[in-house]
């Protein structure tokens, strides 16, 4: 009973650093975003976040210099940032889990800043790296200064960090959801309010400078018995798929070069990427614009099946290089991509089904598998599109049917992918016990 007492003495200190944590993350969604933003305009000439437009009519050359400069920044960043204190390293999941949340400061955010800049520039990761980390480290710092225990500690990051997504996309509620689900591991009722309060704060605070609109605009698609039968088939196709992009990555991440391939790798790779991104500038960036395009149906059929191949491998060979950047849109646009492609040859067998809802269903089955989160995954994806109902049957099918198959054979998540296998089975263990374990976080609750 020692914990709980403590807990609530501290409740006051403990709530200060939710909501401290919040508005500190919404600031630095602001400010990363508007770092995005500029560097993408001064590289590419596009505004806000239209990097495909912007590529597409770039000189070929212009394509070269830019990614071989984020190539070279890439090496410098990474060789500058091993020369900060790193503690026990920068990954989130491995700070909550095994480091009671604690993350080196400096080390964390040189590295946002670093994985803005170059997403900005074209690499194919996602943007959402940043903010998580940004609010990680505020939380981390909110935990210091009130002096919270390590359970409290464990669960304020893994709240800041998804009132880093929260605040990036405008996602409030799947944000919440992503940080227990898939950061804590718990959706207990203990943990879900300071979750709720953090990225509300978080949301409330960048939606003073960020647009209050999805990221994903959509046609009313109408849902029916065909795309129901197809989620079905497709489901278990999306899980095999998933399962091999997920241990792409983490061979990708477990052979990042070192000594001084750290400098030469990332300009390679970065070259090769801005060579093929001439005739394909859809590889360039996090992929929302080419997730944009699938759910509106504006990509032929031919262009499905090769990005289907070569956004993966774009993805998977910029984590290889070293450079930093997440893998949430990434990932989102691979499940779009591929369940277009899937969709094809059942829109001749049976018609009738919008193009893009099978690139939406996609997209909510590869979340839910990559993530290892089916529930936060399609209150996201309903955030995410504005969409709330006509979609939901398919979504459900496809997001259960994947995840079954996916967790059947590789436990792992994206965000599992820097982690041992003993690792991932303490942590296995350690979510499957989760709801009835005490936490002084959630008794301060």
């Amino acid at each position: 009973m020692i914990a709980p007492i403590l807990a609530r003495r501290n409740a006051a200190g403990f709530w200060l650093a939710v909501v401290l944590t919040g508005a500190g993350t919404g600031l630095a969604a602001i400010a990363l975003t508007a770092l995005l933003e500029w560097v993408q305009h001064v590289m590419w000439g596009g505004h806000g976040l239209d990097l495909l437009q912007a590529a597409a009519r770039t000189p070929p050359l212009h394509h070269l210099a830019i990614l071989i400069g984020a190539g070279v920044l890439t090496g410098a960043g990474q060789l500058l940032l091993t020369r900060l204190p790193s503690g026990n390293g920068i990954d989130i999941t491995a700070a909550i889990w095994f480091q009671a949340g604690h993350l080196p400061a400096l080390r964390t955010l040189g590295s946002a800043m670093l994985s803005v800049t170059i997403v900005g520039m074209g690499a194919a990761l996602g943007r959402e790296g940043a903010p998580k980390q940004a609010g990680a480290v505020i939380a981390n710092a909110m935990s210091d200064r009130v002096r919270l225990s390590d359970e409290e500690r464990r669960l304020v990051v893994a709240c800041g960090a998804g009132a880093g997504m929260a605040a990036a996309y405008g996602v409030p509620l799947g944000g919440a959801l992503f940080a227990l689900e898939v950061l804590r591991g718990a959706l207990a009722l203990r943990f879900v309010l300071p979750a709720m309060v953090t990225t509300l704060v978080a949301t409330g605070v960048s939606w003073a400078f960020l647009p209050d609109t999805p990221t994903y605009v959509i046609p009313a698609f109408h849902g029916s018995l065909s795309s129901t039968a197809w989620a079905l088939l497709a489901g278990p196709v999306v899980g095999l798929v998933s399962v091999a992009y997920v241990r792409s990555v983490a061979w990708a991440d477990g052979h990042k070069p070192t000594g001084w391939r750290r400098v030469v790798a990332p300009v390679v790779v970065f070259g090769v990427l801005g060579a093929v991104s001439i005739p394909f500038p859809q590889l360039l960036g996090n992929g929302r614009d080419v997730a944009a395009m699938a759910f509106t149906g504006q990509i032929g059929p031919e262009l499905l099946v090769c990005l289907v191949l070569l956004r993966p491998a774009a993805t998977v060979l910029c984590l290889g290089s070293g450079a930093p950047g997440g893998l949430f849109t990434p990932s989102l646009a691979l499940g779009a991509l591929l369940g277009g492609a899937l969709g094809i040859p059942w829109a001749w067998l049976w018609p009738g089904v919008p193009p893009g809802l099978f690139a939406l269903v996609g997209a909510a089955g590869m979340l839910a598998t990559t993530t290892q989160g089916p529930i936060s995954t399609v209150v996201l994806m309903m955030e995410l599109t504005g969409y709330a109902r006509a979609a939901i049957v398919p979504m459900l099918v496809v997001v259960a049917t994947a995840t079954l198959i996916a967790r059947t054979i590789e436990p792992r998540s994206i965000y599992d992918a820097r982690l041992t296998d003993e690792q991932v089975r303490e942590r296995q263990r350690a979510r499957d016990h989760a709801p009835g374990e005490p936490d002084a976080g959630a008794d301060a609750a």
